[in-house]
């Protein structure tokens, strides 16, 4: 599975670079804040929801810590979807959050 820290996505960012972030967190987690641009797809309803998503884009995988995102890419990986998990999360995230 690809990895990608915080400090690299912050940086792709800053460069106008249009990425695909999905926020696996609960509801509640992303009211406190997440990265700009994100869609918030709760772990929970991922397989309920993973039709909305497209095979031929890339995208990164957020959670608090780095854990559930890592589920979650494995498990979108499984299914023929191209992710990315971002390690450490939004613990490790300090950049801009809407």
């Amino acid at each position: 599975m690809k990895q990608i820290t915080a400090k690299e996505v912050e940086a792709l960012l800053n460069q106008n670079k249009q990425l695909n972030i999905i926020d696996v967190r609960e509801v509640s987690e992303v009211a406190t804040g997440k990265i700009p641009g994100a869609v918030n797809i709760p772990l929970g309803l991922l397989e309920f929801r993973m039709q909305e998503l497209d095979k031929s884009k890339e995208y990164i995988i957020v959670c608090h810590s780095g854990g559930r995102s890592f589920r979650a890419a494995q498990f979108l990986e499984s299914y023929g979807y191209n992710v990315t998990n971002m390690n450490g999360g939004m613990l490790a995230w300090t950049g801009r959050v809407e």
